[in-house]
């Protein structure tokens, strides 16, 4: 007998944008916008509703690539290097994604991230399940037990809570803790000198927190090469490393209008036909087979 509680996927979809535009071919539409990747992002998620099977979604996009983040952090990620005909397709993308029929949380304040994991806090007690499609690390802290999960589609890999302490050497929950210590390039921000991953995971893995985390190394009870010279530089720079765990830490006070019920794939809307054949992308709408 089926479960009355549907199972959520929470796309990356700034993700997808950025696979597809290195992984599919360019394509032009009929005024000369380049829109492969937008191409490359309907047909992926056509496929996550019809053969992957995924009945309730959300998309997550970065509209504006700045943050609140940036107004706490002049390194961190701006659009900067960005290439402007992908850039050009963050809106694009939004309108197509709404046009399959799938809600679309276009973040300008936040990011993407934040809206994932917003929706993740929301609903993860209401589902069956709730799959976070991306492979970005920052969202580890979001996996709770086998409740929450990421997904690497690309890799077709899940992560649960057993996957994170594994890949990572701490819980979900020391992820933001981790990342701070370690730095995330992605993102724009160093961490702190010495500190790597397995370092960062052994003493997190005793502390759980930057905050617990003694000044002293004779005071840890936790043996860690270097430990000496890694505690002095945090204890120096500590302030530094909890600047960087609220960089890392994602919001769930996301303000996201929509229910349960209304993330239901319930189908394409027409004006996908109308969409498509703007971007040149006319047997597309031909592969879908439900429309409202």
């Amino acid at each position: 007998m089926p479960s009355a509680r549907p199972t959520i996927h929470l796309v990356d979809a700034t993700y997808e944008l950025f696979r597809a535009w290195f992984a599919v071919p360019p394509a032009k539409a009929p005024d000369g916008q380049e829109v492969g990747a937008t191409r490359g992002v309907l047909a992926t998620l056509a496929y996550l509703v019809q053969q992957e099977g995924a009945t309730h979604v959300a998309c997550a996009t970065d509209q504006v690539i700045r943050s609140f983040r940036n107004e706490l952090y002049a390194g961190y990620k701006t659009e900067e290097g960005v290439d402007e005909t992908l850039l050009a397709q963050f809106p694009l993308v939004e309108e197509a994604m709404a046009a399959l029929g799938l809600v679309v949380w276009p973040m300008v304040e936040f990011e993407a991230d934040d809206a994932l994991a917003a929706g993740a806090a929301r609903f993860a007690d209401a589902a069956e399940q709730v799959f976070i499609a991306t492979p970005d690390k920052d969202l580890a802290q979001c996996v709770r037990g086998r409740q929450v999960v990421m997904l690497d589609r690309r890799r077709k890999q899940t992560l649960d809570e057993e996957g994170v302490r594994a890949k990572y050497g701490v819980p979900p929950r020391s992820i933001p803790d981790w990342l701070a210590l370690v730095g995330d390039s992605a993102d724009g921000y160093p961490g702190l000198p010495g500190w790597g991953a397995r370092s960062a995971a052994a003493v997190l893995e005793r502390y759980g927190t930057i905050e617990a985390i003694p000044d002293s190394a004779a005071s840890w009870s936790v043996r860690v090469r270097g430990a000496d010279k890694l505690a002095a530089t945090l204890a120096s720079r500590r302030d530094e490393a909890l600047l960087y765990k609220r960089l890392a830490t994602l919001r769930t006070d996301v303000p996201l209008r929509e229910s349960l019920d209304e993330l239901e794939w319930r189908g394409a809307r027409p004006e996908l036909r109308d969409f498509c054949k703007r971007i040149g992308f006319r047997d597309f709408p031909e592969r879908v087979k439900r429309w409202r």
